[in-house]
């Protein structure tokens, strides 16, 4: 390799891609809890950790597959499933004791409107306390999922083979994909009961 005067070498975990020493800078010198979340091809984990100089430890954590106890059969990995998933974490990590966090994205971006903003927005609505600006937080009807039913009544009146191919996955778990708000709406109102009761 071609050393250069102005040639600085990074550290193997940043060239990896898998470590932000920036942003992870900025977070430990909050003294805050960490919140990281994480979508994978399946699933929306999400980690509530505290910084240590031996390695990170656990406070709380909750992956969306803890969803399919409250009934949920929509997508995991869905704007919806991270923010029933967020709601979930929000409830357990209170019942652990961590009332707040920052958000730490590591090398991710953050995008407005998007699945991780969707689970910070059900972290928040849990009551947790998480510094976030609401408008980076997708809309009520985003969350519920009213986009993708929508989309799905009109589909399934236009071009019926057309939907069945595309939401086959809903329909064989036996939710109507034009009735997936009344179907979160159902989950959200059994993980809230589950809370209430703790």
């Amino acid at each position: 390799m071609v050393k250069h005067a102005k040639y600085i070498a990074l550290f193997r975990r940043r060239r990896e891609g898998k470590t932000n020493y920036r942003r992870r800078k900025k977070a430990v010198l909050s003294k805050r809890p960490l919140l990281y979340v994480f979508v994978s091809g399946k699933n929306t984990s999400i980690q509530i950790l505290s910084p240590r100089l031996s390695g990170d430890r656990v406070l709380a954590s909750v992956n969306s597959r803890e969803l399919l106890e409250y009934g949920w059969k929509s997508s995991r990995r869905s704007i919806p499933g991270a923010y029933l998933t967020g709601l979930l974490l929000g409830a357990k990590a209170q019942a652990a004791g961590v009332k707040d966090a920052i958000l730490y994205t590591n090398v991710r971006a953050y995008h407005a409107g998007g699945r991780t903003a969707a689970a910070v927005k059900g972290i928040v609505d849990a009551g947790f306390k998480l510094p976030v600006g609401e408008e980076s937080l997708p809309k009520a009807d985003r969350v519920s999922g009213k986009h993708v039913a929508e989309f799905a009544a009109k589909l399934k009146e236009t071009d019926h083979d057309r939907y069945a191919a595309r939401f086959s996955n809903l329909l064989k778990a036996g939710v109507k994909p034009e009735e997936l708000t009344q179907h979160f709406e159902a989950t959200k109102a059994k993980i809230l009961k589950v809370k209430a009761e703790k």
